[in-house]
């Protein structure tokens, strides 16, 4: 694929708080803060937000990856939420903004029965699963979360999709008053991310509303947004407000800023790499030192379970 230089009013990677700067000073502040104390286990109780509500859910020893968790400190500090900002520190200092209550989803367009839930009514839509999820940035680098959430298929069949409905689309909340980053032209606001219908039946396609035991934290999503863990990260839309199905493939955020570096499926793979980075290996944020050497990239994040879905096609064409 052609490279393309970024927009004029797209942050050069220069202009981004550098990973292993940004890791540095972050662990020196929370030594400094917590005495050099570190919490263990699958929820760490030093980092979590006592502030945020709890959530009961069981773990489903079927979505748990075989990864150390990242911990809650670096899960919810180290962001890409351009609405708050385009460097990765930047949602953890300004998401305080957001108001998550209340707060309404719309799911409509082709469906039988469109609905209109309020936070509470989605909470109680299926019950609640904690599910150990990678989850791979573009940039190169990888995180492993203990989400709350339920398929999202769960979702889909109290709507009931007619037969003309191709393509899920999700769309973020867009308010200047809530959200900085708004003002910035960095994208074509509201972000809208967008998955094909066999693809968001997956099971392993999660509606999330916490993380950690709790509900998400502001610079993680809150208070509702997919997760995606076979796709890079920018394709778990954040802050949902519609769920729209639609026989067209929904133009996204990204794919429509920059179409040669960022396309529709955006799955996973080591064998096509973004023009300004390598996919072939990362780095998972708190264990993987700037002189400790990467890990290998997984195809499909190392969920081979979702190939079935792209039989037959060129994924270097359908990037």
């Amino acid at each position: 694929m052609s490279i393309k230089r970024p927009r004029f009013d797209q942050p050069r990677p220069s202009e981004i708080t550098p990973r292993e700067l940004f890791e540095s000073r972050r662990l020196f502040m929370q030594q400094l803060a917590l005495g050099g104390i570190a919490g263990a286990g699958l929820i760490n109780n030093a980092f979590a937000d006592p502030a945020l509500a709890r959530l009961a859910a069981r773990a489903n020893p079927a979505y748990i990856a075989k990864d150390k968790p990242t911990s809650y400190s670096d899960a919810t500090s180290y962001n890409n939420f351009y609405e708050f900002g385009t460097d990765k520190g930047d949602p953890v200092q300004t998401a305080h903004s957001l108001k998550p209550r209340p707060w309404t989803v719309r799911i409509d367009g082709e469906v039988k029965k469109p609905l209109t839930l309020d936070i509470d009514s989605l909470l109680k839509l299926a019950p609640l699963e904690e599910r150990l999820y990678r989850l791979r940035c573009v940039e190169g680098w990888s995180m492993a979360i203990p989400w709350i959430g339920y398929s999202l298929a769960e979702l889909i069949r109290k709507v009931e999709p007619t037969g003309n409905a191709k393509y899920v689309e999700f769309i973020s909340l867009a308010d200047p008053r809530q959200m900085p980053g708004i003002s910035s032209r960095v994208l074509d606001w509201p972000y809208v991310e967008g998955l094909r219908i066999d693809e968001a039946n997956h099971p392993l396609a999660l509606l999330c509303v916490g993380m950690y035991g709790q509900v998400l934290p502001n610079q993680n999503g809150a208070p509702v947004r997919v997760v995606v863990p076979w796709k890079y990260g920018f394709k778990s839309a954040k802050s949902i407000v519609q769920i729209r199905f639609t026989e067209t493939q929904p133009k996204t955020a990204w794919n429509k800023s920059a179409p040669e570096e960022y396309g529709f499926y955006s799955n996973v793979n080591p064998d096509v790499d973004h023009p300004r980075w390598s996919q072939g290996s990362e780095r998972r944020i708190g264990e993987d030192g700037f002189f400790k050497k990467k890990r290998k990239t997984l195809m499909f994040n190392g969920y081979p379970e979702v190939a079935s879905l792209y039989a037959g096609m060129d994924l270097k064409k359908f990037y």
